[in-house]
């Protein structure tokens, strides 16, 4: 159920790039790459508060995106792998948000080793399992990879519109 991001490359923090060498910060020398900016949130243990927090801080870093309708969803499938990370593990997680000019990626890092699934859910799971559906619905592309003795999950959003 894994998919390959299109075009993902090596994510850097607002105003790095590892490929840049000594002598190289002229002005002019800006790539995409550089003009990247990023969250990153250590999510407690079952700390669902973290997920309406997570929610505020990544609509700040989409401000000045300019595309309203994506933020929103944005937002949405955010705070789905916030909240699977933090209901279906043992422990802390990491949410890691860049935005650039080609779009935005999410990526939530937890440690349990166990593959999420999108299923459909049953009607009497209520507003449960719906989660990894909506991910798969509106998300250009999307994945889970193994990391260390855990997993990360990922989606991706491209600038285009809504």
């Amino acid at each position: 159920m894994e998919r390959q991001a299109r075009g993902s490359g090596p994510t850097a923090i607002a105003g790095t790039s590892a490929t840049r060498q000594a002598g190289e910060n002229r002005a002019e020398d800006v790539t995409e790459q550089d003009r990247a900016s990023q969250l990153r949130r250590r999510l407690g243990r079952a700390d669902l508060r973290a997920v309406p927090e997570t929610r505020r801080a990544l609509r700040e870093l989409l401000r000045g995106w300019g595309r309203p309708g994506r933020s929103e969803t944005a937002e949405l499938l955010t705070s789905e792998l916030v909240t699977n990370a933090l209901v279906h593990t043992d422990d802390d997680a990491v949410l890691t948000a860049t935005v650039s000019p080609s779009g935005l990626r999410v990526e939530v890092r937890d440690c349990a080793a166990h593959r999420p699934r999108p299923r459909v859910p049953s009607a009497d799971e209520a507003t449960h399992g719906r989660g990894l559906v909506l991910v798969e619905s509106l998300a250009d592309t999307w994945g889970v990879r193994a990391q260390g003795g855990g997993k990360v999950v990922w989606f991706e959003l491209g600038a285009g519109a809504a």
